[in-house]
């Protein structure tokens, strides 16, 4: 695999390439991702002298048959925002690499699904003693929102509130690789519907559309508000 390095509206000199094929540890980023298909790095610089301490960009970004993984930094110079950069890509190779792990457990039952999901099972509390239907009667129940909690819980709600102004998808798209996320909730500035938009398998991506109206006047089709995009 190669390192691809490339300049938008600037000319790469040799010293940084040769220094972005030293940064970048081939070997290390395909200990998080074995699967990596190419490694691109973009450098673009801002000529409005106002922006000088942000006028060098570097944009590194990692195709693999799973997520496509982006990061991306500014500052005074090129080879501070490749550091930046590198820093960002890391730390998002890393959380994926995590992530896959984490999914081995996947499909075992918590303790507090197994008497939803086993007949007869006995219900424990918190100190794993057996429960009785009178007991679990007795447990108060407190609402939370719009959600009820027996007992103690333990259950955290957040909730936040966030200005958001219309974007069209492709900056959705945009935005959701910046952050390095796998979803990204915005305003489509065409239809002014909520919108998500999520990475699918490859290299596809999906877009969910809400739309309050449609469900009131009984037109939401039974597959459902999801979409797939590209092929």
């Amino acid at each position: 695999m190669d390192i691809v390095v490339k300049g938008r509206k600037t000319e790469v000199p040799e010293r940084f390439r040769k220094h972005v094929a030293e940064k970048l540890n081939l070997d290390k980023i395909q200990k998080y991702d074995a699967k990596v298909i190419s490694l691109d790095v973009e450098v673009s610089k801002e000529l409005n002298p106002r922006q000088a301490d942000r006028s060098d960009r570097v944009e590194i970004t990692v195709r693999s048959r799973g997520p496509v993984i982006r990061a991306e930094a500014a500052a005074g110079d090129a080879y501070a925002a490749l550091d930046l950069a590198h820093e960002k890509l890391e730390a998002r190779l890393r959380r994926q690499h995590d992530k896959r792990h984490s999914r081995r457990g996947n499909g075992r039952l918590t303790a507090a699904e197994v008497p939803d999901a086993v007949p007869d099972a006995a219900t424990l509390n918190g100190n794993g003693e057996v429960v009785s239907e009178e007991q679990l009667d007795a447990i108060p129940t407190t609402r939370i929102g719009s959600l009820e909690v027996q007992g103690e819980g333990p259950l955290v709600v957040r909730e936040k509130t966030h200005a958001a102004a219309p974007m069209t998808l492709d900056q959705a798209l945009y935005e959701m690789e910046l952050v390095g996320h796998d979803f990204y909730l915005f305003v489509d500035s065409d239809s002014k519907q909520p919108s998500v938009v999520y990475r699918r398998h490859g290299y596809d991506y999906g877009v969910i559309h809400l739309s309050p109206d449609a469900a009131t006047s009984g037109e939401v089709e039974a597959g459902g508000a999801g979409g797939a995009l590209g092929s």
